[in-house]
């Protein structure tokens, strides 16, 4: 089972489908730095680093010599569909924006391959209301193309990848391969919903993997880097915050006896840390002085450490600078989560 990748970033969605056993025939990405560390990774045959806009697809069967491609694989950049548009106004959404682009670019890879499968990822915020035309464009241009297609919001957690991420992920069959795509039960469940009368446990499910199990061996206290302090201005805060908790610990809503922050006056992830008794919540694709999640014990993540959260291997070598590495890796989807559904697609599909 061969497979084409577009937006292919640092990796995660062609790590999955490998794990899988499918080859990778051919990554493309516009940012030098992910295209080195699929190159270097040995990820798939061929990574060119491109414009997709400039990408010929229709050459590649002939490139590898075979008849078709089975899998087109992707996840266009997701900026537009984001939950910070919703608080960043001056910017444009879905369709309107400036990267727009990437989404029609993905449908006319599809068409010119014609693969049998493809997989499509994007933040969950594509489908939200505001995001309609975006959400609709993917209907119409799967059912243009001959495709019947799957989508659900996955929280990466339910898989047992130690993050709370939630992703949209469609599915798409050519009409007449095979019946529609059916999404694979969870494996895992919040062990902090079991005392709620309405919450039923499957014996067959796990509970959700904690920070501290994914990350706790890695745990090695290490001088403090004095121009790289978490928190920036308000480390002396981060430090009084909780495990699993954020700015909103100093809010007069929660009681604090002389607040220092208006209740929901910042972004989430303000001052928020991480707890080793629950999964991390998403690594963002850029690393900040006091947006989080941080460490438990007050400092920055390592790259070791986000690595793992994403479920990527440890030997797995993301290139760059620290700041390159980051983005990368937080840009990523997992590569458990991918291979999860890659498995399935398998199964469904190829091994009839």
């Amino acid at each position: 089972m061969n497979v084409v990748s577009v937006f292919s970033g640092g990796g995660g969605i062609d790590l999955g489908f490998k794990k899988a056993g499918y080859e990778i025939l051919y990554s493309t990405d516009h940012w030098a730095p992910a295209c080195n560390t699929l190159e270097h990774n040995k990820v798939g045959k061929l990574v060119e680093c491109k414009d997709i806009r400039e990408v010929d697809f229709k050459s590649i069967p002939k490139i590898f010599n075979i008849d078709k491609v089975d899998c087109l694989v992707g996840g266009p950049p997701c900026p537009a569909y984001s939950k910070s548009r919703f608080y960043r106004t001056e910017k444009k959404r879905a369709l309107e924006d400036e990267s727009a682009f990437t989404l029609s670019e993905y449908f006319r890879a599809l068409e010119e391959l014609m693969p049998s499968v493809f997989f499509f990822e994007n933040v969950f915020g594509f489908i939200y209301k505001p995001h309609q035309a975006a959400f609709d464009y993917l209907k119409e241009q799967s059912e243009r193309l001959g495709y019947e297609i799957s989508y659900k919001v996955i929280n990466t957690a339910n898989f047992g990848v130690p993050q709370t991420r939630e992703r949209f992920i469609c599915i798409g069959v050519k009409k007449g391969f095979a019946k529609p795509f059916v999404f694979p039960e969870e494996t895992h469940y919040d062990p902090t919903k079991i005392n709620n009368d309405l919450f039923n446990v499957d014996s067959s499910k796990k509970p959700w993997v904690t920070c501290g199990e994914a990350i706790g061996d890695l745990d090695i206290d290490l001088p403090e880097d004095e121009h790289m302090q978490a928190g920036s201005k308000h480390k002396d805060l981060l430090k009084l915050i909780p495990p699993g908790d954020n700015y909103l610990y100093f809010t007069e809503e929660r009681g604090h006896p002389e607040p220092i922050f208006k209740w929901r006056s910042r972004y989430w992830s303000f001052l928020l840390k991480l707890s080793p008794e629950r999964p991390s919540w998403t690594i963002q694709a850029s690393v900040s002085n006091n947006m989080g999640p941080f460490h438990w014990k007050n400092r920055f993540l390592r790259i070791s450490e986000i690595k793992r959260i994403q479920t990527f291997d440890d030997d797995y070598e993301i290139l760059g600078d620290f700041k390159t590495q980051w983005r990368q890796i937080g840009n990523a989807v997992p590569p458990l989560l991918v291979m999860i559904l890659a498995e399935e697609i398998k199964k469904q599909f190829f091994q009839q």
